[in-house]
């Protein structure tokens, strides 16, 4: 009788956690590992890095992806040993801590040593090999610096402390805010009279076809899995580790209007809900904590918007902008870009918050980009300080230039997450990150590279500054009343996003798929000093094999500086420091009725794909009983067991009196 018991409590119970990771940062009963997840913190040394010479920087960039690549093995042996779970350092110190330190310490010399044969050496470097670990709060906190509301309902937690997601490092429920608490942003600042009223959208789809890797050409350009996680790609098919300017002139897009081959990309969204995409035990996928199923968006709107005080000038031609920093958890908030919001109330921004919608209303992702540049300089070493965000007022940093602001508005389907069980009955959903970043809002960002077509930039540049709506959904002529480039780091709702707190906003240019012809080749392929093997995400659409030999024998000396006119200068030039960061608020609503989806919208399905032979297999149901009945053969096999004992028990107490 108690053996049989023993097996239906049991067997009940695992099936009850059924469908919970793939073993990737789970225990091994399925069991997400505690909301208390010590991190490592290491300092950031690329962005210290704010002159490296040409000749420098292949290598420069070799190291400081080697440098990614030990903190996130480092992290997972963390996990592995189980101090992620929040128990004391113990051992930590000799087996992960210190070995990570002299790891470091190599790396860090050879890209001192690479900068000294080049120009001069940088000093202070050797002060940043060391790392500290970052323990984090059972429960509510997890270490996380907030600054944004937090509603009563991130406190709780139930059948799971703190709802962390199934790779085991994050999300929590304390990442989650009602977005109804978040107070309305202050006004724009006032536009001049010779503001920049107009707005250029161009419609690339929303990767329904799934182009994705986990590469980032920007950062860490020849490294597979340079950004050890995956992202989504819009325009430009032609972006992994491996392409050159060349290869991406001469790439497909998906963007209706041909003429706009640019590279928009950021971290995939994902819901913890047990779902096994086929990067599941692949490097940027499961094997770093990036679990569950990716959600295509529902709606990606790219516009570009002017400036308050003046005219704004020509993007130059393979401008590179990184918005948002992929490591503030660790680093802290003074480059984090990234805001969320919920269509109806996109007044309200959560900066370090994911947003808990009202029923009807979607997930709104939103990036504002840097709207200054040098007006030389096309890259940086630390890929930032070439271009700057505007003063409160909207002017530019001295030796600045306005350009064209590229507002990306990515709205996703979701549901808000069940909190109350940590995720359970509706699961929790997150960007993807680095292993160490545990999933937080935070560390949302978003790249972009410039393709333009010269004349299609001219005509962008011409439709702003006289002040038309131009592109999908505009007008191409008169005066538009769409919201200009506001200042500073923060983002706003998209023009023509609809009213603050209107239900069913709607966006400037709702994005169809456009499938490309062909698709780069993803076959694996390995750096001579980054090994990992290069996987792109799961296999949604058709590739060509390519090895990656060819594209790294084309590859060409990138031009790091640009006359304004796109000619090469006759020498580089020292980028200027990029400015602070500031706030860019939206207008305040008034009187908010209840939210409801707007039926114009056009909608993919969240996590939908277009190839049925192309579906994420599920790990396990989470439904009704009758869908994991199955598996439940040792529950009857032990409820058979029991009953046996109870009619034996009973028949031996009749014989005996």
């Amino acid at each position: 009788m108690l053996g049989g018991g023993g097996l239906v409590a049991a067997n009940v119970y695992a099936s009850a956690t059924e469908g919970w990771g793939d073993g990737s940062g789970t225990t091994g009963t399925g069991h997400v590992l505690s909301a208390g997840m010590t991190t490592i913190d290491c300092p950031d040394v690329g962005s210290r890095l704010t002159a490296v010479p040409d000749a420098a920087r292949p290598a420069v960039d070799r190291e400081l992806a080697l440098l990614d690549r030990q903190t996130a093995e480092a992290y997972r042996q963390l996990q592995q040993s189980g101090q992620a779970g929040g128990q004391g350092s113990g051992s930590v110190d000799g087996t992960i801590m210190n070995p990570l330190k002299d790891q470091r310490a190599a790396a860090i010399g050879r890209i001192t040593d690479a900068i000294d044969q080049a120009g001069e050496r940088p000093q202070g470097l050797d002060a940043l090999a060391a790392c500290t670990l970052r323990p984090g709060a059972d429960g509510a906190s997890d270490g996380t610096r907030s600054t944004a509301p937090q509603s009563t309902a991130t406190a709780t937690s139930s059948a799971q402390p703190g709802g962390a997601g199934q790779g085991g490092n994050g999300p929590v429920v304390s990442d989650y805010a009602d977005i109804t608490s978040a107070p309305p942003d202050a006004p724009n600042p006032p536009q001049q009279a010779d503001a920049s009223r107009g707005s250029f959208a161009s419609d690339c789809g929303v990767n329904a076809n799934g182009l994705f890797n986990s590469d980032n050409v920007i950062v860490a350009p020849g490294v597979s899995n340079g950004a050890h996680h995956f992202h989504d790609y819009v325009g430009n098919q032609g972006n992994d580790a491996f392409a050159s300017d060349d290869d991406l002139a001469g790439a497909g897009t998906s963007c209706v209007d041909k003429g706009d081959k640019s590279s928009y990309y950021w971290p995939v969204l994902r819901l913890q809900n047990g779902t096994q995409e086929r990067d599941a035990g692949s490097p940027g996928g499961g094997t770093e904590g990036n679990a569950g199923q990716i959600v295509t968006p529902k709606q990606v709107t790219l516009t570009f918007t002017g400036n308050p005080l003046g005219k704004v000038t020509p993007m130059p031609r393979l401008l590179r902008i990184i918005t948002g920093d992929a490591k503030a958890f660790v680093n802290g908030p003074g480059n984090a870009n990234a805001s969320w919001s919920c269509t109806g109330y996109e007044n309200r921004q959560l900066k370090d918050k994911y947003p808990l919608c009202p029923p009807g209303s979607d997930v709104v992702r939103s990036f504002r980009f840097q709207s200054c540049w040098d007006g030389r300089n096309i890259d940086s070493a630390n890929h930032r300080t070439h271009v700057a965000f505007t003063a409160p007022d909207g002017s530019c940093p001295a030796g600045f230039r306005p350009i064209p602001q590229l507002v990306e508005r990515i709205v996703y389907d979701v549901k808000a997450p069940s909190l109350q069980d940590g995720g359970r009955t509706v699961p929790l959903f997150a960007v993807d990150s680095f292993p160490e970043q545990l999933h937080k809002p935070v560390t949302d960002h978003g790249d972009f590279i410039n393709v333009f077509d010269e004349d299609l930039m001219r005509q962008m540049v011409d439709c702003i500054n006289s002040g038309r709506t131009c592109g999908p959904g505009g007008d191409n002529a008169g005066t538009t009343a769409s919201p200009t480039a506001s200042s500073g780091s923060g983002t706003t709702a998209a023009p023509g996003s609809g009213t603050p707190d209107q239900p069913g906003a709607t966006a400037t240019a709702t994005s169809a798929p456009a499938p490309p012809a062909t698709q780069p080749g993803t076959e694996p392929r390995t750096d001579a000093t980054i090994t990992p093997a290069r996987t792109t995400a799961p296999a949604r659409h058709t590739t060509t094999p390519d090895n990656g030999t060819a594209k790294q024998q084309r590859r060409t000396k990138r031009n790091h500086t640009a006359e304004p006119d796109g000619s090469t200068p006759p020498a580089p030039s020292t980028a200027t420091s990029a400015p602070g960061l500031t706030s860019s608020p939206t207008q305040p609503g008034a009187a908010r009725p209840e939210p409801s989806r707007s039926a114009s919208a056009q909608a993919t399905p969240a996590g939908s794909v277009p190839s049925a032979t192309a579906q994420p297999q599920p790990q396990g149901t989470q439904g009704a009983l009758a869908e994991t009945g199955a598996h439940l053969w040792p529950a009857a096999l032990g409820t058979l067991l029991a009953m046996s004992g109870l009619v034996m028990l009973l028949r031996a107490r009749r014989l005996r009196y």
